[in-house]
């Protein structure tokens, strides 16, 4: 049975060693705050790791859910001296394609694999082990590593060599940014011909515009409640990434740019560690 470990306890990464534990499978935690590892640690009964390289040395199977493309190398960088050969890093955050093969190339450095592997569904499907995983590198490093993604998704799907989870988590983001802002928009519409909204949320969700997210979102935002599913700054952060990627292919994204300046106009008004669905402050 592999052993795995897990990096980064915030929002996803807390029910993800949940699910792991759960599973038999998880090893230790580390977390750049330590009290937050030691509490979580002790709820879970198993160790929390003083350094990123002590977990290394115990694990086979490092699991990563962290915020940023520097966190990322940071954290790989941290984990190099611990390594073993054969082991797998499984990176679950959002970063650039350019930074999952440099990180990729300072595991394979140290005789380890690496995979990409973003994850989607929201803090709702880390809860309940049903995210959906777009991981990208060796069929070799899945095989190893899929014990562990079994126990946190319900779908795990291979999209190729290293770098390709990236890029389809960019397709994600961008769609994402598309469904915000048409709920937003359609849902401050409806307010605005004094319909009842969970009314219309409830009719629609079940024909051909139903979605998740108007579903799970809807009844907050028109409570203006924004508590974060996925935080407003962390998906600006994400779609500056598919914006810079779409640079580099030529590829012309309106609708992504429109989302990145509704969201600075939110984040300069303090509501960036709200969830998305706070763009419905813009629409009413």
């Amino acid at each position: 049975m592999r052993k795995v470990g897990i990096i980064g306890l915030g929002a996803m990464g807390a029910p993800m060693a949940r699910n792991l534990a759960r599973a038999g499978l998880l090893q230790g935690i580390w977390n750049r705050t330590f009290d937050k590892a030691r509490e979580l640690a002790q709820a879970l009964e198993v160790p929390a790791a003083a350094t990123p390289v002590e977990l290394a040395r115990q694990c086979d199977v490092i699991m990563l859910c962290v915020s940023a493309d520097r966190d990322l190398l940071e954290v790989v960088d941290a984990l190099a001296d611990g390594l073993q050969p054969g082991s797998v890093v499984v990176d679950h955050s959002t970063v650039g394609v350019d930074t999952a093969r440099r990180a990729a190339e300072q595991v394979a450095g140290c005789g380890g694999e690496f995979l990409d592997a973003p994850v989607s569904g929201g803090v709702e499907g880390a809860r309940a082990g049903t995210l959906a995983i777009m991981a990208g590198g060796s069929e070799t490093a899945l095989n190893k590593a899929r014990p562990a993604l079994e126990a946190i998704g319900g779908l795990i799907q291979h999209m190729g060599p290293v770098g390709s989870g990236q890029a389809t988590k960019a397709v994600n983001q961008i769609l994402c940014a598309g469904i915000n802002q048409a709920v937003t928009e359609a849902l401050a519409f409806g307010q605005s011909q004094g319909l009842n909204l969970d009314r219309v949320i409830e009719v629609v969700s079940r024909g051909a515009a139903g979605n998740w997210f108007l579903e799970k979102r809807g009844p907050t935002m028109i409570r203006n409640t924004f508590h974060p599913g996925f935080k407003l700054a962390l998906h600006h952060k994400d779609l500056q990434i598919c914006r810079q990627m779409a640079e580099q292919a030529d590829v012309n994204l309106p609708l992504t740019a429109r989302t990145i300046a509704d969201y600075e106009r939110l984040m300069a008004e303090g509501h960036g560690d709200e969830d998305i669905s706070a763009l419905f402050r813009l629409k009413q």
